[in-house]
């Protein structure tokens, strides 16, 4: 019996196992990637620039996905939902006469429609990332009002950009609240900080 054949197709079999692994390993990640590229969207790439490496970023964002399936997040019902946004109009109202005090006002309200919904309350980073397992489209807001409401507490914020931390909260308060507005339904309070 010849061995040196043997060898050979044994050994040209174990190469053939590793390309098929090394490929298979391939599509796995590249899909792992495509799916978290869907699921994040523009936190996908805030994620890579932050952590510096697509697979740190990719690592951080997968223990987020884990982290949030542990909570438990529970839709509002509707009288809750109602007092909500019953809130959110008062303040709106009021964003004339105070408009730092609405600010703060609208972080607040924000953390307590979290809270109400099932996310935990740690530091604002934590938060964040929280809220971008489900609603990575308005994270982005949420991190620009807190942006501007640091800049407020060192008295560095002028109306017009506590006008804007309003309406990047109300734009996450909307998505929190799970409440679609009409278009052309706006109030006249509500028109006075759109942007």
């Amino acid at each position: 019996m010849n061995t040196v054949p043997t060898n050979t197709l044994l050994l040209t079999l174990i190469l053939l196992l590793l390309v098929v692994g090394a490929i298979a390993w391939i599509v796995v990640q590249r899909q792992r990637t495509n799916r978290l590229q869907r699921r994040f969207g523009t936190e996908y790439g805030r994620t890579i620039k932050e952590l510096g490496s697509r697979a740190k970023a990719e690592k951080e964002l997968a223990k987020r996905e884990e982290r949030v399936s542990g909570l438990r997040i529970v839709a509002l019902s509707p009288v809750e939902a109602a007092g909500f946004s019953k809130a959110w109009n008062g303040l709106q109202g009021r964003f004339v006469d105070d408009p730092k005090g609405v600010a703060a006002e609208a972080d607040r309200l924000v953390r307590d429609l979290m809270v109400k919904r099932g996310y935990p309350m740690g530091d604002f980073e934590r938060r964040a990332a929280d809220i971008s397992v489900d609603h990575p489209a308005v994270v982005s807001n949420y991190r620009a009002a807190q942006v501007i409401a640091v800049r407020d507490a060192r008295g560095e914020a002028d109306t017009e950009e506590l006008r804007k931390a309003v309406v990047h909260y109300r734009t996450l308060f909307d998505e929190l609240l799970e409440v679609t507005p009409a278009p052309d339904a706006a109030t006249p309070a509500r028109v006075a900080v759109q942007s």
